[in-house]
């Protein structure tokens, strides 16, 4: 596995996404292994995909587990159905996808709140078979306003993704611009301008989008980056990306957020050789 370069990374700030990597962990293990592996920072998706209202024991017991490891949680998806699965999120789902998400909004953010993670993730949904894509996007707006006031009530940014066709055809936020048309509605119908773009150069990769186009155009919108080489969804240096020099460009170009490291590893410690160990802690 190819190595960043020496000092490559010391002005950066990575955390690993707990819900892709160390999955042979049960979920409250998982922080101290990221800790122990050198990180100090974490992400997830929605913890719970069994339900979108878990009882206040099962937050607490999170939170102490984060607490206990060391480990600051920088990045929280919202409910967001069967995921991983055939989910992609419930914002835009109507019937009952669509009121677990509203359920799960004050939930997901109090926790947030409660350990200090100042953003959270919001996925589209999937387009319904015999539901107008107007309609969803409609509902897709209303719930998307409601996600962001609650993340400004904790100081928190609400993020937009987009993901990529191949592998999520029935997502229709397959582009760095289709996103980013959404994440400017949301701000405008709010006017708190907190909705921000997740970047992941992974799925923009797999969309044949310019990856360096994209952060020149968008970086100052951008709210949360996350990375994985291409094919294969593996580490950085196991593909074909210049995560390396994409990241360097992400700097550059003033983005100073957090990276997560959201790939498939079997073995994630090992996982971890191509990024020196001094650029691992957040800071």
């Amino acid at each position: 596995m190819a190595r960043f370069s020496e000092g490559a990374g010391s002005d950066q700030r990575f955390d690993v996404n707990l819900s892709i990597l160390f999955t042979e962990l049960p979920l409250l293990e998982r922080p101290a292994a990221a800790a122990a592996a050198g990180f100090t920072a974490v992400e997830l998706w929605w913890p719970w995909i069994d339900t979108a209202t878990p009882e206040q024991s099962e937050l607490d017991a999170l939170r102490k587990a984060l607490e206990d490891a060391g480990t600051q949680l920088v990045g929280l998806n919202f409910y967001a159905g069967q995921l991983p699965g055939p989910d992609r999120g419930a914002v835009s789902v109507p019937g009952e996808e669509s009121d677990r998400f509203r359920a799960n909004i004050d939930i997901a953010a109090d926790f947030a709140a409660s350990v200090g993670c100042k953003a959270l993730n919001a996925l589209y949904g999937n387009r319904v078979e015999g539901v107008d894509p107007e309609v969803q996007d409609a509902l897709a707006l209303e719930n998307l306003v409601l996600a962001a006031r609650a993340a400004d009530r904790v100081g928190a940014i609400l993020l937009i993704e987009a993901l990529n066709k191949p592998e999520s055809p029935l997502y229709p936020l397959v582009s760095a611009p289709s996103a980013i048309e959404v994440v400017d509605k949301v701000n405008e119908a709010t006017g708190l301008g907190n909705a921000k773009f997740l970047l992941d150069i992974y799925h923009l990769a797999m969309n044949g989008e310019d990856v360096s186009a994209v952060i020149a155009r968008y970086a100052d919108k951008t709210g949360h980056v996350q990375i994985a080489d291409m094919p294969g969804r593996g580490a950085p240096g196991t593909g074909e990306l210049p995560l390396e020099q994409l990241l360097d460009e992400l700097r550059k170009a003033g983005y100073d957020g957090f990276v997560g490291l959201e790939y498939k590893a079997a073995d994630a410690a090992a996982s971890f050789e191509w990024l020196p160990t001094e650029a691992r802690p957040a800071r």
